[in-house]
């Protein structure tokens, strides 16, 4: 149900006829989300423009995947190209939104999100480039870690993949925007009040005058 809470709210995210990626890991599910009558273009970094939702077991096509390595479809139209053509369409600013995971967010746009010291890490992927390429980065993930420590920081503790480059940023508890004045909390998720939010949260924030806290 948490991942069902955030998923929801980051599809909202994308528009009619945007050109999104969506990272490995939860945001992928979002492909399964979009609405029908939206034209929306989902490119993966490994070589496709044009990604569908996951295949039934009778379309499932080993040769197909996402960068994620998941099986997935290809809709009508699709094109298929080498992973440095992905990347220059990344890096060339043609990403309208980026959906991507997080370890960690600080309270100035900052995310940790494609290594944990010490651990088995296959590479960076393509974070670093989004980040920096795509037009608009919406991070999700959860609000604390298994420890019951927040994950929302005033400042980062693991390596970053970009410095004040995240937009918006989804948790299971609230939604927050990044901006030039900083850290500001527009949205709390159904059954969520202020005061949860304080206490899960280390970084310091602004409450957007449009919330309605109840007494």
């Amino acid at each position: 149900m948490t991942r069902q809470l955030i998923l929801e709210r980051a599809v909202k995210e994308i528009k009619d006829g945007m050109c999104v990626n969506l990272g490995i890991g939860m945001p992928t599910l979002i492909a399964n989300m979009i609405p029908n009558d939206f034209n929306v273009m989902l490119q993966s970094e490994n070589g496709l423009l044009g990604i569908g939702p996951y295949p039934q077991k009778d379309e499932v096509d080993p040769d197909l995947i996402n960068a994620g390595k998941e099986t997935v479809t290809a809709k009508a139209g699709a094109s298929f190209f080498d992973s440095a053509e992905s990347f220059a369409m990344i890096r060339g600013g043609h990403i309208d939104l980026a959906i991507l995971g997080g370890m960690e967010v600080s309270e100035n746009g900052d995310l940790a999100n494609w290594m944990i010291p010490g651990k088995m890490v296959k590479g960076m992927g393509g974070a670093m480039d989004l980040v920096q390429g795509a037009k608009r980065i919406v991070v999700i993930m959860d609000h604390v870690n298994k420890h019951g420590e927040s994950k929302v920081k005033k400042s980062c503790t693991l390596p970053l993949t970009g410095e004040k480059v995240v937009h918006c940023l989804i948790t299971e508890l609230a939604v927050f925007q990044f901006t030039d004045a900083g850290m500001e909390l527009i949205e709390l998720q159904s059954g969520v009040s202020l005061d949860e939010v304080k206490s899960k949260t280390e970084a310091d924030f602004t409450i957007s005058p449009s919330i309605e806290i109840k007494a």
